[in-house]
């Protein structure tokens, strides 16, 4: 949100919105940032814990404020009474008794149904005006030919989509979202994480338009939606900054009941944009819920299936060392969401940025990939796609990939087993496969279908050493999925307490990968993939640091690979590689400059989209302006 011009409050009070001319009787009182209250207003705001300015947030100096500052007063549902009234045409959450501004606002109880949500603008995005972009189908095959005197009973072909730009680098016109915080105001977010947790969360409104909406749900021993589904004007990001200024830490931790409470917004509103997600953040373990399997048994059937087409994915944020990064990555995978691990309690700003830069770019929908043989013989085997759903019929002729939506500009790759017959006869061709992608344009609201090229392979006699050459995509993709499923049994190994075992497996896979054709070629996602191989290493190098960091970072690391998509996860900032699955954001783009296969290493590897990085340069930049006030 542009900072507030104190000029356009001098006439109105910044709290109570009346007049502030002296002949009401009231005393003014101007702050050193120069926005102008009534004494009476102000004071109950300050004496209710608050110390940052209700309009433009900057932080008050208390030896500057004529007020007693108390401690703050919890009161167990993790917000204290907002001293705004929404602005909009919703029932308030609070309200005044008449001319007694002294007097603390009450919090009606929460209606039965939430369906007061904030209707949409008569147009439901303008990115709908739009002409349609396709989505990009590229393939690989892993050599060039296979002698016509042999079979292959696993050939494998790479086959790749990718989702177009956005209108702009502005994001202007972009598809609209219906977005929920679900947020831990347990005890243990009591201080900086807090203080942080609100600069992240004021970040993500600053950044949402005028036809996103935008609810806070808050968490401790019980939940309560702080502020309604609400659509992201001027007004209405002020006042869902005030409601997030307003959150205190006390309770313990019900994650369960933050969902069940989040999901209802969503699935209780009276109109839907096309892209509704919920964020989730805790940083403790769950005291109602002991394991996974329990929660998860609590939570509502929007967000718990198993075939990658919910509505409502839960992007899970597990901060610090003392959360449940089973929980935690659990919902996440259940419900077609990515699960973060936030290490250190100063990237939880960036953290969010990557996923917003993400969910706010969103240009298809419904994605399907369909693959069909092409030549008798020819059979699809296997595809491994981790979290997106596939199915194999006509006994191998067809197969389908259930991808879900995609970011813009965002790349999935999906190799493709089969089984390659001999032919009779040489120097012919065999055809592989052909290739489909349906999905829901959101640019036009219409449902497209996009061919890509029909893949071939050569026959010869016999095949020269050019046609024996290792495509380096296929081996790059390849060398990803060796690296998850090293990553997956390590840490099943660690949780029986076999961390020798896990150890030798991340060894034995790291050595393996140093010998592939694209490691040898220099490639650089390769190198990566040893790189976090490295990495996990040292994360179980004890079962202590294992259980302090390793668990959530190995959860966090597959929770990646599985979408194909970047999560945050690590301590050392976004300048450091281990910070985002895949590699930081400078080394993202001196790799696309300067690669060694000649095609752009975003196609694999560094999941993180342009939207992405630009939300979090952003981010970083206002980091940098304005360092986070505790």
């Amino acid at each position: 949100m542009d900072p507030f011009d104190a000029a356009s409050y001098q006439h109105n009070c910044g709290i109570c919105r009346s007049s502030l001319t002296t002949e009401q009787g009231q005393a003014i009182y101007t702050a050193e940032c120069l926005h102008c209250f009534h004494y009476p207003c102000i004071a109950n705001n300050v004496q209710l814990g608050n110390l940052c300015c209700p309009i433009c947030r900057a932080k008050w100096n208390k030896d500057n404020v004529p007020f007693q500052v108390p401690p703050p007063q919890n009161n167990n549902l993790g917000a204290i009474p907002l001293l705004l009234p929404f602005r909009s045409q919703l029932q308030p959450h609070v309200y005044f008794p008449q001319d007694q501004c002294m007097q603390e606002p009450k919090y009606p109880p929460e209606p039965p149904i939430f369906s007061d949500d904030e209707p949409l603008p008569s147009s439901t995005s303008s990115i709908q005006s739009c002409a349609p972009q396709n989505i990009t189908v590229k393939t690989h095959k892993e050599l060039p030919a296979i002698s016509a005197a042999e079979s292959n009973p696993n050939f494998p072909v790479l086959v790749s989509i990718r989702a177009p730009p956005l209108p702009d680098s502005e994001s202007h016109g972009r598809t609209p979202i219906d977005l929920v915080t679900v947020l831990d105001v347990s005890g243990s977010m009591s201080g900086t994480k807090l203080s942080l947790l609100k600069q992240a969360v004021t970040f993500i409104i600053e950044n949402l338009g005028p036809s996103d909406r935008l609810s806070i749900v808050s968490f401790s021993s019980s939940s309560r939606r702080v502020f309604p589904l609400q659509r992201m004007t001027v007004d209405g990001r002020e006042s869902a900054i005030l409601a997030i200024q307003s959150l205190r830490a006390d309770g313990g931790t019900n994650i369960a009941e933050g969902l069940k409470k989040g999901t209802k917004v969503l699935e209780d509103r009276r109109e839907r944009n096309p892209v509704s997600s919920i964020i989730l953040l805790s940083d403790g373990k769950d005291t109602y819920n002991r394991s996974a399997n329990q929660l998860l048994n609590k939570l509502p059937a929007s967000i718990r299936s198993s075939d990658m087409q919910q509505d409502i994915p839960v992007h899970a944020f597990g901060f610090g060392y003392d959360h449940d990064p089973n929980i935690m990555h659990a919902i996440s995978d259940v419900s077609g969401g990515t699960f973060s691990f936030i290490e250190s309690v100063e990237m939880i700003q960036d953290s969010f940025a990557l996923c917003i830069g993400g969910l706010l770019s969103v240009v298809a929908q419904e994605v399907r990939l369909t693959l069909r043989s092409a030549s008798p013989g020819v059979k699809i085997l296997a595809i491994p796609s981790g979290r997106h759903v596939n199915e194999i019929s006509d006994e191998g002729q067809q197969g389908v990939v259930h991808v879900g939506n995609m970011y813009a500009e965002e790349d999935k790759q999906f190799l493709v087993y089969l089984t390659v017959p001999e032919l009779a006869a040489a120097h012919t061709n065999t055809s592989l496969l052909e290739v489909f992608c349906m999905y829901k344009d959101l640019a036009s609201n219409e449902l497209m279908q996009v061919q890509g090229e029909k893949i071939e392979i050569l026959r010869p006699e016999f095949c020269s050493p050019a046609e024996k050459t290792v495509s380096l995509e296929v081996d790059r993709q390849r060398n990803r999925i060796l690296v998850a499923e090293a990553i997956a049994e390590a840490q099943r190994l660690a949780e029986i307490g076999n961390l020798e075992g896990a150890q030798a497996l991340l060894a034995q896979r790291k050595e393996f990968l140093s010998t592939s054709p694209a490691s040898q070629a220099g490639d650089y996602h390769s190198n990566l993939f040893e790189q976090e191989l490295r990495e996990m290493m040292d994360r179980m190098a004890s079962m202590k640091l294992y259980k302090r960091s390793g668990r959530a970072y190995a959860l966090s690391g597959l929770s990646s690979h599985k979408l194909q998509r970047a999560t945050a996860r690590g301590d050392t900032g976004f300048s450091g590689c281990r910070v985002v699955q895949k590699g930081s954001f400078g080394a993202r783009r001196a790799a696309e400059s300067g690669a060694a296969t000649g095609e752009s290493p975003a196609a694999v590897g560094v999941f993180e989209t342009p939207a992405m990085l630009r939300m979090v340069e952003k981010s970083q930049k206002r980091n940098q302006s304005e360092p986070h006030q505790v």
